[in-house]
C-alpha cells in the first residue's frame, strides 16, 4: 500500500484511476482545481482526501512542487503537466524524498512515422506546442532518473475516449454532426481517401496502466504507449460506427479544400492535426513490462462514449437504437 498523490484527479483518467487505487488499498490524495466532480460517481471517492489547488497560479508563484512534496507521497501521478518548467519545479521539490513520479505524456511526442507500428524507441519528432512540450518533459524526466534523482515513468496515451466528454470522431475531429451522418446514412466527407489513422484508448485502460506501473520496478526510467490494441483508419471507424445502425457508411472522399468547405475550418484543422500524424503505436513494451491488457477495442471505447453523448443530448443519431 502506498500514499499516492494524483494531480488532476477529476479528469478523464483520474475519474477511473482514483477508484482503482482506493480499491487497491492505497491512500489517495486527489489534487484538482475543485471546479468539477469526477465524470462518474463512485463510492471510493468517499475515502479520498481532496486538495484544491490552482497549478498554473502556484507554478507561477514557485510553490506548487513544495505543495506536493509536503504531502509526503510515496507515489506522485501527474496527469496535467504540460511544460518542462512545470515538470522541473516538481522534480526539484521531490528530489529529497524521491517518490515514484508517473507522468502522463501523449503519443503526439511522435510526428509522421517512418516505421509502423511506432515503438517507444523511435526518435521524437513532435511538432506543435502540446507535443513538443510533452517530449521535452519526457526527456527531462528520463535525465532525472538516470542522474539518480526522482525515479520516473512516462505513459503516452492515445486519443482518450469514454463516457462523459466529446471524443475524436471517425472524421478525426469533434464535430457532432459526424455521428448523425453515419447513423442516418447521410454522406460523410473524408480527406485522403479516409486512410488517416487514429489510435484511441478508453480512459479506464489508461488508468489500468498507471496503476500497474506502481508495482513494476522494471518500468522506472522508461516510456510506454497506452492505446487500444489496434489503430484504425477513418474509413474503418466510419464503417464500424455505421454498422451499429445496420448501415454501410456513405463516404465521399474529397481533397482538403472541399473537406474544409464542408466541415468548417476548425473541424478541418483538427482532422489535419490528427491525420498528418496518423500514429499507430505499439503496445508490446507495455504488455511485456507492465502486463498491460486493454479491455476496450477502439470501437468499444467509441460505442460507450457515443451512448453517453446521445443520452446527454450531445449527439443526435436520429432516435435510432444501437
Amino acid at each position: 500500500m502506498s500514499r499516492v498523490v494524483v494531480i488532476g484527479a477529476t479528469g478523464h483518467i483520474g475519474t477511473y484511476l482514483v477508484p482503482r487505487l482506493v480499491r487497491g488499498g492505497h491512500e489517495v490524495i486527489a489534487m484538482s482545481r475543485g471546479a468539477r466532480d469526477p465524470y462518474h460517481a463512485s463510492a471510493q471517492w468517499g475515502s479520498v482526501t481532496r486538495v484544491t489547488v490552482d497549478r498554473d497560479a502556484e507554478d507561477e508563484a514557485g510553490t506548487f512542487g513544495t505543495r506536493v512534496a509536503e504531502l509526503r507521497p510515496d507515489v506522485v501521478i501527474d496527469l496535467i503537466c504540460f511544460t518542462a518548467a512545470s515538470a522541473r519545479q516538481l522534480t526539484d521539490a521531490l528530489r529529497p524524498s524521491r517518490p515514484l513520479l508517473i507522468h502522463c505524456g501523449t503519443i503526439w511526442v511522435h510526428g509522421p512515422a517512418l516505421r509502423v507500428p511506432v515503438t517507444e524507441d523511435e526518435p521524437r519528432t513532435a511538432y506543435g506546442e502540446y507535443g513538443t512540450g510533452k517530449a521535452e518533459i519526457e526527456a527531462l524526466l528520463h535525465r532525472e532518473t538516470l542522474a539518480g534523482g526522482v525515479p520516473a515513468v512516462v505513459l503516452h496515451p492515445g486519443h482518450i475516449s469514454g463516457p462523459g466528454w466529446p471524443v475524436i470522431t471517425p472524421a478525426g475531429n469533434l464535430d457532432p454532426a459526424v455521428w448523425t451522418q453515419l447513423a442516418t446514412g447521410r454522406p460523410l466527407a473524408l480527406p485522403d481517401n479516409g486512410l488517416g489513422v487514429l489510435n484511441h484508448v478508453h480512459a479506464d485502460d489508461v488508468a489500468q496502466a498507471f496503476e500497474r506501473v506502481m508495482s513494476r520496478p522494471a518500468a522506472i526510467g522508461a516510456s510506454f504507449h497506452v492505446v487500444a490494441e489496434q489503430a484504425m483508419t477513418l474509413r474503418g471507424l466510419a464503417a464500424g460506427v455505421a454498422g451499429w445502425f445496420g448501415r454501410e457508411p456513405v463516404l465521399e472522399f474529397t481533397d482538403w479544400a472541399e473537406f474544409e468547405r464542408r466541415a468548417g475550418s476548425e473541424h478541418a484543422g483538427a482532422t489535419r492535426d490528427h491525420t498528418m500524424r496518423s500514429i499507430s503505436a505499439s503496445i508490446d513494451r507495455a504488455r511485456e513490462v507492465l502486463g498491460y491488457a486493454p479491455r476496450y477495442s477502439t470501437l468499444d471505447a467509441l460505442h460507450e462514449a457515443l451512448a453517453w453523448l446521445v443520452a446527454n443530448d450531445q449527439a443526435d443519431v436520429g432516435g435510432q437504437e444501437f
